[in-house]
């Protein structure tokens, strides 16, 4: 899979079959809009493509009411790529993309930028500058733009919309089964391991530290978890993604896994942090004695999940 910042330079533009969104945590619905975009792309002779954005639109108009991000960058690329798309352009939304017009976007980005001929799209898609365009104008303008729009269809499960906003409103309220549910896979965080304070060596409790990079995550708190990419096995242990009150006043958020029965060194090794089940909410206390002491309950409640001993 080929990942471009904006759409390529004139000579490594193709036609493409494209879908447009954020993708925030390739979910069901996305998975279903996906699969859709590489059959069309295979019947067409077309490769299949993604235009995202970064940031989300909202944190660039709205940063105080932006949405919690599902997943870094990293885990959406990922994820496009398992699903079969073949090229990615992540638009950088700023004040200029944002003052495109709408007629602009079309004629400029979508055509003549990624050389689009079948486009996907919701009823509720809008673009350029003031929000002003829409499905009517993208199927309006396709005879001259050369494409064809296709309308996406409302994933459901049950009665319920699958939706980033359903899966964040689960990551949120710590249920992970649901947000398993709507995601039809395991919640995980991936990133590389870094260099820490290690504060947490020092009270018996050493920990892998993975930087969050944005500033509202959908998850945070205590959780039971299980790390991959260490080596063959899944290693149990328990986690913490918050700002760390207690001992750190950056604002930073941080995710810090402290695995059980575990004393390798893998700074900079990649690994995925599954979110298993949701212990508690973060926490800010008086001293290091209290923090470590709530640590070790928690580190002992993971064990009794892990053993079987407690429900999640």
């Amino acid at each position: 899979m080929k990942v471009y910042r904006g759409v390529p330079h004139a000579g490594d533009r193709v036609p493409c079959a494209l879908t447009i969104g954020n993708f925030d945590g390739v979910h069901r619905g996305h998975a279903a809009l996906l699969a859709r975009v590489v059959e069309a792309a295979r019947a067409r002779g077309l490769v299949a493509a993604v235009m995202t954005f970064e940031p989300h639109p909202r944190e660039f108009f709205t940063p105080a009411q932006a949405p919690a991000r599902v997943a870094n960058i990293r885990d959406k690329l990922e994820a496009l790529r398992e699903a079969g798309i073949e090229r990615v352009y992540i638009e950088h939304f700023n004040r200029r993309f944002a003052s495109l017009t709408a007629e602009q976007f079309i004629d400029d980005v979508l055509v003549a930028g990624c050389r689009v001929r079948w486009l996907m799209v919701g009823d509720d898609f809008r673009f350029g500058a003031r929000r002003a365009g829409d499905l009517a104008l993208l199927r309006a303008r396709a005879p001259v733009g050369g494409y064809v729009v296709e309308q996406l269809p409302t994933v459901l499960d049950g009665n319920e919309r699958v939706s980033s906003s359903a899966v964040r409103a689960a990551l949120d309220a710590g249920d992970l089964a649901r947000a398993q549910q709507l995601l039809g896979r395991p919640y995980m965080i991936s990133g590389r391991v870094q260099h820490g304070a290690k504060l947490g060596r020092t009270i018996g409790f050493p920990t892998l530290n993975l930087r969050i990079a944005h500033k509202r995550p959908a998850v945070h708190g205590v959780y039971a978890v299980k790390v991959h990419g260490i080596d063959a096995r899944a290693w149990p242990g328990v986690a913490s993604v918050g700002l760390r009150p207690t001992v750190d006043d950056t604002g930073r958020w941080l995710l810090e896994v402290h695995l059980f029965d575990f004393a390798q060194q893998v700074y900079g090794k990649l690994v995925r942090v599954e979110f298993l089940a949701k212990l508690r909410n973060e926490e800010k206390y008086g001293t290091l004695d209290e923090l470590t002491a709530a640590i070790a309950r928690d580190a002992q409640r993971a064990r009794d999940l892990f053993n079987g001993a407690l429900a999640p």
